[in-house]
């Protein structure tokens, strides 16, 4: 390369930096918008008390809220409930809601980085970050949902996805080194192609003191997907009885379910209101964030 080619090239990067510097300084985190640059694929960068979530993913079954005293069962491409246009299939072990919290604070921890490389954290600081007590049980619990987001095959078709959305959920999760003795810092990787459940404006923002305050279970799924929509509309407790994945087969147990969890949702500030009628759920949001 000749004097003057290099010359050039030390002044576009400087002006690319230059360029990157000067929108850090402008734009809040939350609304960068997905980086894309020299193979380089970018979540938005969202504020520390927040998390994000795709849309589709919350208004489905895929992270159910069945009782955690259920065994869970293994899916062969399967269908899973969905609350939109489209349909997602599913191949693993089934996920539940604390499989959920995880993956919401992987896809928080990546977002500083390129999707692809590898995400480095200790058990100790992830189940700080999810509030799941400081102990051995916990970091076995935390490696058995990696392992079972590990062995997924995930897809995902909406109106808005031109050819849908095939992904491993975790291709990589390595926690032993070569001799089966524990790594001090566990390294998970995300599929690139997460990204394109994301693009610009499909997902949600989580408030996530509300999400660690609530129970986890029918609570957090009706967090998740009211929060994807800035109106609630009224909908069917049945219906909410097919999208959270509950298997409770009573309806007045199903109610009651239901009606515990709404007030749990007004008492971390989340709901302002809800009432049934009929067989419709009501709810006004306390915010629209």
């Amino acid at each position: 390369m000749g004097k003057n080619s290099a010359d050039d090239l030390i002044k576009i990067v400087a002006r690319i930096q230059e360029k990157s510097t000067k929108n850090k300084m402008e734009n809040t985190p939350g609304d960068r918008k997905i980086a894309k640059f020299n193979n380089i694929i970018q979540l938005p960068l969202w504020p520390e008390d927040t998390r994000r979530f795709p849309n589709e993913l919350l208004r489905s079954a895929l992270f159910n809220a069945r009782n955690r005293k259920e065994p869970r069962q293994y899916f062969k491409k399967a269908e899973i409930a969905v609350m939109f246009e489209g349909h997602i299939t599913y191949q693993g072990e089934e996920l539940r809601q604390d499989d959920q919290i995880v993956w919401l604070q992987l896809i928080h921890l990546a977002r500083e980085s390129s999707l692809g490389d590898a995400v480095e954290f200790t058990p100790h600081s992830f189940c700080k970050a999810i509030k799941w007590p400081i102990k051995n049980d916990s970091y076995e619990r935390l490696r058995n949902c990696l392992s079972r987001m590990q062995a997924t095959a995930l897809s995902v078709y909406s109106n808005r996805l031109k050819r849908g959305v095939s992904i491993s959920m975790i291709p990589v999760f390595e926690w032993q080194d070569e001799n089966q003795s524990t790594l001090k810092k566990y390294r998970v990787q995300l599929a690139p192609d997460l990204i394109k459940l994301f693009d610009d404006v499909h997902y949600t923002q989580i408030i996530w003191q509300q999400r660690l305050s609530l129970p986890t279970g029918i609570a957090t799924w009706l967090h998740g997907y009211y929060a994807s929509h800035r109106e609630p509309f009224p909908i069917k407790l049945e219906t909410i009885k097919k999208g959270s994945g509950i298997t409770t087969k009573r309806p007045a147990k199903v109610r009651e379910l239901i009606e515990k969890a709404l007030n749990a949702l007004i008492n971390v500030g989340f709901l302002q209101s809800w009432e049934i009628i009929g067989d419709l759920v009501h709810v006004k949001r306390a915010s629209n964030l």
